[in-house]
């Protein structure tokens, strides 16, 4: 078995010798000869493409088509239309009848990657295939048979896409019958040098140069990466240090360079080991602005709503006044104890005001707040051609508040 195991090695390019890889592939030999269908798992970049080969290659549909499809490639809108095919005129852009791949591979083999893609309209279809062996063309009510072995692949959670309605449970157990399962690169270890010394030779002889050698310390590096992007990250990096580098000698310094960091893409958290730190410094001062921010708008809205209602009454204006010096010294820059601000208000052309820097703020509104009151009125009264009750409804006050204010402002 074991001299069989290294032939299926050769032939399909697999490296490695980990127990875990060499136990998927001997599944692989066993179910060949079979037409129970394959679920292959595991991450992106492990080499799953490789059992489905190895699967029709050994078995008695080795010499009828093997098609392979990437289902997250194809737009969910055609994807009915690419595996089962579609009638002349089912949609538009339809000008002809087309045979979809369970149709041309008929007798052979299907990969189907990504399984996890695939919608659920099209899940429902694929398992009437895998029951009964029976399609329909989109835009046609003829049924038809087929005789195809499918191996299906994925790199997510299955169990969780069932849990979470994203796919079908009993599509899964058709397609689950034997699981082979290939482990992440982080878990061969002893494999990663090999492969590593495998590309590394395979880009010398395509640029034409000296192949790369790794010190021991590199290898020790090379070892202990996390590798979340499997072989394919592996192969990626062998050939960047390939064409950039121009010693042939690499060591971890230099390797070190090329492999990113492992926590680039974490979250910052902020936990016990940051109290009393800049960090807990800052987010309290961003929590004091914004509960600043909130109360000067609550008193904004109290002050509008009691220039509108109020009577003119002393407590009333009183309490404006109070409100109005609380929000502009809130608007006041901070100054030194050393240099106090001096609040000088004087009054310019047209309302305007100028301020003067010696330690000293003129603070003035442009406006003032019976002007303000008196434009709202007017433009309450312009937006409801002169109504009295809805203007009134839409600032908030009686009718009969406003037409007081209305002969008090003479409009």
């Amino acid at each position: 078995m074991e001299s069989s195991l290294q032939a299926i090695k050769q032939r399909f390019g697999i490296i490695g010798n980990d127990r875990h890889l060499n136990r998927s592939i001997e599944k692989s030999l066993r179910v060949a000869s079979t037409n129970i269908s394959v679920l292959v798992t595991g991450e992106s970049g492990v080499g799953k493409e490789n059992i489905p080969k190895i699967i029709h290659q050994l078995s008695h549909r080795k010499h009828a088509n093997y098609i392979a499809v990437n289902c997250g490639a194809i737009p969910e809108g055609t994807i009915d239309s690419e595996l089962f095919g579609h009638e002349k005129g089912a949609f538009t852009g339809a000008t002809q009848t087309r045979k979809g791949y369970f149709e041309v591979a008929d007798g052979g083999t299907i990969f189907l990657d990504e399984i996890g893609e695939l919608p659920l309209t099209t899940q429902v279809r694929l398992l009437r295939v895998l029951e009964n062996g029976e399609f329909i063309k989109v835009g046609s009510s003829k049924v038809q048979q087929t005789d195809v072995r499918i191996v299906a692949a994925s790199n997510i959670d299955m169990i969780s896409a069932i849990q979470n309605n994203k796919f079908r449970e009993d599509l899964y157990y058709r397609l689950s019958t034997i699981e082979i399962h290939l482990p992440p690169l982080r878990e061969r270890k002893s494999d990663i040098h090999l492969l590593f010394r495998k590309f590394a030779s395979d880009f010398a002889q395509k640029y034409r140069m000296p192949t790369l050698r790794l010190e021991d310390d590199a290898v020790i590096l090379l070892e202990n990466y996390n590798w979340p992007g499997n072989i394919r990250q592996l192969r990626n990096i062998a050939e960047q240090i390939s064409v950039i580098e121009k010693s042939r000698h690499i060591n971890a310094a230099l390797l070190k360079g090329y492999l990113p960091s492992q926590n680039q893409n974490l979250p910052a958290i902020i936990g016990e080991k940051f109290k009393g730190s800049e960090f807990a410094n800052e987010r309290e001062i961003l929590y004091k602005i914004l509960f600043d921010m909130r109360n000067d708008i609550t008193d904004l809205k109290k002050l509008t709503l009691g220039l509108l209602k109020d009577e003119g009454s002393a407590d009333n204006i009183k309490e404006n006044q109070h409100l109005i010096k609380k929000l502009y010294s809130g608007l006041a820059p901070q100054k030194s104890e050393a240099a106090p601000v001096e609040i000088i208000h004087t009054k310019e052309t047209e309302g305007y005001t100028e301020t003067h820097f010696n330690h000293t703020e003129t603070i003035e509104p442009t406006q003032s707040l019976q002007d303000n009151e008196i434009e709202m009125i007017k433009e309450a009264l312009n937006r409801n051609s002169g109504k009295r009750k809805l203007a009134a409804q839409e600032l908030g006050i009686s009718e009969r508040t406003l037409y007081r204010k209305i002969k008090q402002f003479d409009l």
